[in-house]
């Protein structure tokens, strides 16, 4: 049985999509580059609409519904609950988010803003998909996962997309692609549009180091739960366990994963703020992070980087302003 998710149906989500979207840029530092001896390229979907990548997915999905279909419900810790409730006011449905009780301010202002009704749990006690299944039956609600469903992949992987015809504009061919990790979503739809034009390429996830749930799948060869009684800075990140359907596909495209630390997040944050004068999440930078820090050989190679996201309170970014790189 063919894949839901490949290349032709994340061009045609891509399609789908583009007049919604921003398209993102790729950004290089000469004085980064000159800096750690290579050539690092960053994919800045904290400039894409709501902050992050979580859009695109959000957008194929809601558009990809029936016209008659107008209720919601989705669960997320932050962006794709904005990206949600962002494509149901454009499209007119009504959004139902399940977020947690501690979610970021940012995140839960931001989705709040865009008329969605917010429920909140205990992310420690209680079960979101338990909470968002009972309520989509009690309202006759679609509910849209946040990784592990075709329409979000393929709508995540026009990310890869874009990046394909950027490298190709610029006549640039990545030796290494580093994408943050939580659930699996993006880096499942970006490694299957990547391996499309660069079938060699290392594709390598990022991931918290207290949550390397994709880390521990793929060594385990089966899907692997991580305890999720430990904290994290980088909330967008804090999945126990791979999806099925991400995992199976990750466990085809990826060359492993790499473990960043919540100050190596920081740090990243600061250096993406320096030298291209962005703003991160935590989660957002991993991937730029285990570049920085050395969780793989990038001397005298081009490197491409997701930044996915830019949706952080003032205090953690203040935080990372702070600290020393």
């Amino acid at each position: 049985m063919k894949s839901l998710v490949n290349y032709k149906e994340i061009e045609s989500a891509y399609n789908r999509i583009l007049s919604s979207i921003i398209r993102t840029p790729l950004l290089s530092s000469d004085l980064l580059n000159k800096k750690f001896n290579s050539k690092i390229y960053i994919k800045a979907e904290n400039l894409q609409k709501i902050g992050a990548f979580k859009f695109r997915g959000a957008m194929n999905s809601i558009l990809k519904l029936n016209d008659n279909q107008k209720n919601v419900l989705a669960w997320s810790s932050g962006n794709h609950a904005q990206a949600i409730a962002s494509a149901c006011y454009l499209t007119n449905k009504n959004a139902t988010i399940v977020m947690p009780e501690d979610s970021p301010n940012a995140k839960m202002t931001g989705t709040k803003s865009w008329g969605a009704k917010v429920v909140t749990y205990n992310r420690y006690k209680e079960s979101r998909e338990e909470i968002g299944s009972n309520i989509a039956k009690e309202i006759n609600a679609k509910i849209i996962p946040p990784f592990d469903h075709p329409d979000v992949i393929n709508g995540q992987g026009t990310v890869g997309f874009e990046i394909i015809d950027e490298c190709k504009k610029n006549n640039v061919i990545p030796d290494i692609v580093l994408c943050c990790c939580g659930g699996g979503g993006l880096i499942a739809g970006v490694s299957t549009a990547m391996k499309e034009k660069y079938p060699n390429v290392p594709i390598y996830a990022v991931e918290p180091e207290d949550f390397n749930d994709t880390q521990l799948s793929l060594k385990n060869k089966k899907i692997t739960e991580v305890d999720i009684s430990k904290k994290s800075i980088c909330d967008s990140l804090l999945a126990n366990k791979p999806g099925k359907i991400t995992f199976s596909i990750n466990e085809k495209n990826l060359s492993g994963s790499l473990l960043v630390s919540d100050e190596e997040a920081l740090k990243a944050m600061k250096f993406a703020y320096q030298y291209f004068k962005i703003i991160l999440e935590p989660g957002g930078a991993v991937a730029l992070a285990s570049a920085l820090f050395k969780k793989i050989d990038i001397v005298n190679k081009t490197v491409v980087v997701i930044a996915s996201g830019g949706n952080v309170d003032p205090e953690i970014f203040e935080k990372a302003l702070k600290v020393s790189i």
